[in-house]
């Protein structure tokens, strides 16, 4: 660190320095000196504790977010609840010709939402070295996985006996159905979510300057990483409990819970540089579910009969909401297995985060 001290100051990321260090003659066996197992994870240590201004090497502080988010950013994740609530409460008070445009209007109202606190929400979209010039689009594929939990499960339900009849009418019990608690509980997690994420963020930035290697900051943000995840699955799960209370509906805890872990590592993955993985997870979900229900109407063609077997046993075995649990719960141990690795590397908070 010493001899590099310049290349350290200036570097915008781990994979400059490592080019400059095997530029240099540096390799594996020279990294393992340090006691690092090749190069890049030499360089990555280097990025993390690059000298102060002082002429004794110091730990870099990383420009670490407020620990109080913004007004406006509080106002974006308390949004999607607040519009999804009232769309829920509309839809059980109107009738008649009312009740579709309602339904429209809320829709419409909670996408807007929704894109608003992808776009600025807590916690915020760094300047990330790993971020390329171009992000994959997340917001239609968290929308088809949220219209599911909302039409998917009843939709599946009425194919299997030879629906649908008609179009969703707003209720449980018309012939379309559609389940009115996962989408509000999750729409008012947004808010204790961006906190205990926000929080995430911040603590970990923090540790970043304590940990006095790149072994003992991993293992200090991993069971950070895991008590968040825990703590906002807890805070959903109370959520879909009191929806289904007060809502009189089943609380469909699978569906609601794998959907939330899923979309919960996807925001940190992204707002952490690697949205590339947020994006195959989402759209391997999204494609699944869509499977599922192709299948059942592809197997109402002659000499297609077996393509829905599969999924009539697995309704029939576990319920309808077995398809979402099954597609978003194996995407999101995926991603947590891959957030686990990421995120417990310095690399990924040290970059300071976009200006205000």
């Amino acid at each position: 660190m010493h001899h590099h001290r310049d290349l350290c100051a200036r570097a915008v990321d781990p994979l400059e320095i490592a080019a400059h260090l095997e530029a240099h003659g540096v390799t594996a066996r020279t990294a393992a000196r340090f006691r690092h197992r090749d190069v890049f994870s030499l360089a990555e240590e280097m990025y993390a504790r690059v000298p102060r201004e002082t002429d004794e090497p110091a730990l870099l502080e990383p420009a670490a977010p407020s620990t109080r988010p913004s007004l406006r950013r509080a106002v974006l994740a308390l949004l999607p609840g607040l519009l999804c609530a009232a769309a829920v409460a509309g839809l059980r008070l109107t009738q008649g010709p009312a009740r579709p445009a309602t339904a429209v209007a809320a829709v419409l109202a909670a996408a807007l939402a929704v894109r608003a606190l992808l776009r600025h929400g807590i916690p915020r979209r760094p300047a990330h070295p790993h971020a390329g010039t171009r992000r994959p689009r997340l917001l239609g594929r968290t929308c088809w996985l949220l219209a599911y939990a909302a039409l998917g499960d009843g939709l599946l339900t009425v194919a299997l006996h030879g629906g649908p009849d008609g179009w969703p009418d707003g209720t449980p019990a018309g012939p379309w159905p559609l389940a009115t608690v996962p989408l509000p509980a999750l729409a008012l997690a947004c808010a204790p979510a961006a906190w205990l994420t926000h929080r995430f963020t911040v603590r970990a930035r923090h540790r970043l300057t304590a940990a006095r290697d790149l072994k003992e900051f991993g293992a200090t943000v991993r069971p950070l990483l895991l008590t968040t995840l825990a703590a906002c699955l807890g805070t959903l799960a109370a959520l879909l409990a009191a929806g289904g209370a007060v809502l009189h509906e089943p609380a469909a805890y699978a569906q609601g819970l794998t959907l939330g872990a899923l979309l919960l590592l996807a925001r940190l993955l992204t707002v952490h540089g690697f949205a590339r993985a947020a994006a195959v997870a989402l759209a391997t979900a999204a494609w699944a579910e869509a499977l599922a229900q192709a299948s059942v109407f592809t197997a109402r063609l002659p000499g297609c009969d077996g393509l829905g077997v599969p999924v009539d046993r697995l309704v029939a075995a576990w319920g309808p909401g077995s398809v979402p649990a099954l597609a978003c719960g194996s995407c999101a141990l995926a991603l947590l297995v891959h957030a686990l690795c990421t995120l417990g590397r310095a690399s990924a908070h040290a970059a300071p985060e976009a200006p205000e």
